[in-house]
């Protein structure tokens, strides 16, 4: 059997690069994307020759995120600008400017909270909707740049500019492992569909693949 990848269809709509892509969290047609021309599109992939909404968005965003439920929308900007996209409605709903750098965004197991990671090296944690500030957590030594939960929430795990990858447990808020096999500053983060598995990709030419209770290697897989 041929396992290789292939093309099914192609959606277009953006003008410019294509920066982020995110599935909805439990309808698995729909899907969203930004891009550099400052839009935010939904798509149907029954029906991937239009879009179904564009949104334009308040500057560049760099980060995305669901709301567990599919309700909101979560978008990052280059300035620190956080918007709230209410989906059914495709309005922005809310937003707040920070004063610090942030880089990845994302809901908690109970989506009461909202997590940035951010330029000091930091985890802050804030009340939702308000985005009241409640916690900080030192994470990491240099920036700390991503952010991802497990899909049953129970874990998440961050990656910073100091190649560390830190797990956590979402409930207790505690720091359970921590490995770094990767030299370059960590990018990006993304658990199995189970979250036993930890993928993470740096600008090292390897995807590093690790136990999530342990962070023991798995494999690595070479790009």
């Amino acid at each position: 059997k041929d396992e290789r990848l292939s093309r099914e269809f192609s959606l277009k709509g953006h003008e410019d690069a294509v920066d982020q892509i995110a599935w909805h969290p439990s309808d698995p047609n729909m899907l969203s994307t930004v891009s550099t021309d400052k839009t935010l599109r939904l798509w149907d992939i029954r029906t991937p020759q239009k879009t179904v909404a564009c949104i334009t968005t308040k500057g560049e965003v760099i980060n995305m995120t669901w709301k567990s439920d599919g309700s909101t929308i979560a978008l990052g900007n280059k300035d620190d600008l956080v918007c709230f996209v209410d989906y059914k409605t495709h309005k922005i709903i809310s937003d707040k400017q920070f004063d610090f750098e942030v880089n990845e965004i994302g809901w908690n197991n109970t989506d009461q909270h909202f997590y940035l990671t951010s330029g000091n090296g930091s985890i802050h944690i804030t009340e939702y909707p308000s985005l009241e500030p409640l916690l900080q957590i030192p994470a990491h030594t240099a920036h700390c740049i991503c952010l991802k939960f497990s899909p049953d929430k129970e874990h998440f795990a961050t990656g910073g500019a100091d190649a560390l990858i830190n797990i956590w447990d979402a409930s207790e808020l505690s720091y359970l492992t921590s490995y770094s096999r990767l030299e370059w500053p960590v990018r990006t983060l993304s658990f199995n569909h189970d979250g036993r598995l930890l993928a993470a990709g740096s600008e090292d030419l390897v995807i590093d693949i690790a136990f999530v209770e342990t962070g023991e290697k798995v494999a690595t897989v070479s790009c």
